[in-house]
């Protein structure tokens, strides 16, 4: 690890102007970027604690949604009454993350902004790793891809994102709030807020520079019930091959609305409206299950050892819904 400075940043306005300064980044749990600093893949000169900042409230808003301050614990969201009751499928996804410890120090924000898993990214004995080091080409597209992207991947980079919560938050049509260095703030959508890999793989998200995430606003929580459903190589502390968060209303039978995300498939959580469209004012059987599975795999591209995630995606999709509808 390269040395560094280290402040404690006191309110969120100081907090962005420090982080101005070239080379600084923010810490909050430090679960991923630790790492990464061990590894020299990150390498900043200056780290800005902002664990202690008053980001650690869940608000009640006038609409009925919820204002999620950007420090709440893993652990604290997923078992917040609110939370287990208006949008079981964030409390369920959060649980399905990591473990017990790391859930405990991970924050919102940092998990939003975890970086990806991948190998060839992780380890500099790696052949090439266009996030790692731009240019230098995606030694996964030709090696060891099991665990890899079969949606919306590039020459450049196959990465999945690793994130549970984000996927669930996705369904959920969440916004992020977001603070400048210039103090204003904003909000995006996070189906906007985390970037395809196109030739640019290593700008993961639509940060600006200096900007910190402040909350994630859920809006009213959607009629229907919610499920999600992961998929993984054992049972606790591994990421997702396959994950799924699927939110269903049904009428007599018929699927009214339909809310469909995948984890584990794509660099960034991926919101299937192919698999939506596929649903809503159909049947609630099996077989509309089958053709939106069939829908939302439709453009999905193997590299070899990924090719089973394809049918893996089809069919924990197929058990999601089946289990979301039945539960109405």
């Amino acid at each position: 690890m390269r040395p560094f400075t280290y402040e404690r940043a006191t309110d969120t306005q100081t907090a962005v102007t420090s982080v101005s300064r070239a080379g600084a980044k923010f810490i909050s749990g430090g679960t991923n970027l630790l790492d990464l600093m061990k590894l020299e893949i990150e390498r900043p000169t200056h780290l800005v604690d902002i664990s202690r900042l008053p980001l650690k409230g869940i608000d009640d808003l006038s609409d009925g949604g919820l204002r999620i301050g950007a420090q709440v614990a893993n652990s604290d969201l997923a078992a917040e009454a609110r939370v287990r009751s208006r949008y079981p499928v964030l409390s369920e996804a959060l649980l399905a993350g990591a473990s017990g410890q790391l859930r405990n120090m991970a924050s919102v924000g940092g998990n939003l902004l975890q970086r990806t898993r991948c190998p060839y990214f992780y380890y500099e004995t790696a052949d090439g790793c266009n996030k790692r080091d731009p240019g230098s080409g995606c030694a996964a597209i030709g090696g060891f891809n099991r665990t890899h992207a079969i949606l919306g991947a590039s020459g450049a980079c196959i990465a999945t994102h690793p994130s549970d919560m984000a996927v669930a938050m996705t369904a959920l049509d969440a916004q992020i709030e977001l603070l400048g260095a210039d103090h204003t703030t904003r909000r995006i959508a996070i189906g906007d807020f985390h970037r395809l890999p196109g030739d640019t793989p290593q700008i993961e998200t639509v940060l600006r520079s200096g900007e910190m995430i402040t909350a994630v606003i859920l809006p009213p929580p959607p009629p229907g019930q919610q499920r999600y459903r992961k998929v993984r190589d054992r049972a606790s502390y591994a990421f997702a091959l396959v994950s799924v968060a699927a939110i269903v209303a049904v009428e007599q039978g018929t699927i009214t609305t339909a809310r469909v995300a995948f984890g584990g498939v794509a660099h960034k959580p991926w919101r299937s409206v192919e698999a939506e469209a596929a649903l809503t004012g159909r049947p609630a059987t099996m077989a509309t299950f089958r053709a939106a599975a069939e829908a939302a795999m439709a453009n999905a591209v193997g590299r070899g050892h990924n090719d089973f995630k394809i049918e893996l995606a089809k069919r924990t999709l197929c058990r999601t819904l089946a289990q979301t509808a039945q539960a109405e």
